[in-house]
């Protein structure tokens, strides 16, 4: 399996180059299971799908505590038939694919009720992409159903969903929709946005 994201980071701050070069330390301790690349456009993040989110999220929490709007932008993709095979993402553990999606739904739930709170309020807005033939629309309603008991959802709008909360819940409800909602080898890919402090935030 391939499984990584390209992730952006904009602080809105005169001090953004130093805000991005602080919160990527936030990435060391993932190094020793992820490869990770920056360039000047995102950093390249390769490596075991359910640690994708928690690696996100601390990357995130780290810029946006220093006060100013802060804004993530990622695509996140797991089963890539483009990309080839890494061993360092090993296989996604503990999601029971072969489980009834409200068995599903119900794991998603209990670990986004366990995630730890960081202290951050964040809004996302994701849209998420099981790519392939099949029943990808059950499990788009069967994650839609998860994300509306979540205790993060906001509401739906045009082509995504918004979440609103804790980074710490936030992020375990995107990492749950990544997860345990598409084939569990097939191509599935979620395009995603995040945003602290924002001065306008309704």
């Amino acid at each position: 399996m391939f499984s990584g994201a390209q992730v952006s980071l904009y602080p809105m701050s005169d001090d953004f180059v130093g805000i991005i070069l602080e919160a990527i330390k936030a990435l060391d301790p993932y190094r020793p299971t992820f490869r990770i690349e920056t360039d000047d456009i995102s950093t390249l993040l390769v490596g075991p799908p359910d640690q994708l989110f928690p690696a996100m999220r601390d990357l995130f929490v780290s810029a946006s505590r220093h006060g100013p709007h802060c804004v993530l932008a990622a695509t996140v993709s797991r089963g890539c038939p483009g990309e080839p095979d890494d061993p360092i993402c090993t296989p996604i553990a503990d999601v029971n694919f072969d489980k009834p999606l409200p068995e599903r739904i119900a794991a998603a739930l209990g670990a986004v009720e366990a995630a730890p709170r960081m202290g951050q309020s964040v809004a996302a807005q994701f849209s998420l992409y099981p790519l392939g033939s099949g029943h990808h629309m059950d499990e788009i309603y069967g994650c839609i159903e998860f994300l509306k008991h979540s205790g993060v959802f906001d509401k739906s709008k045009n082509f995504c969903t918004k979440l609103r909360g804790d980074a710490g819940p936030v992020f375990a409800t995107l990492s749950e929709a990544f997860l345990r909602f598409g084939a569990p080898q097939g191509h599935v890919a979620l395009d995603l946005k995040v945003s602290a402090n924002s001065p306008t935030a309704v």
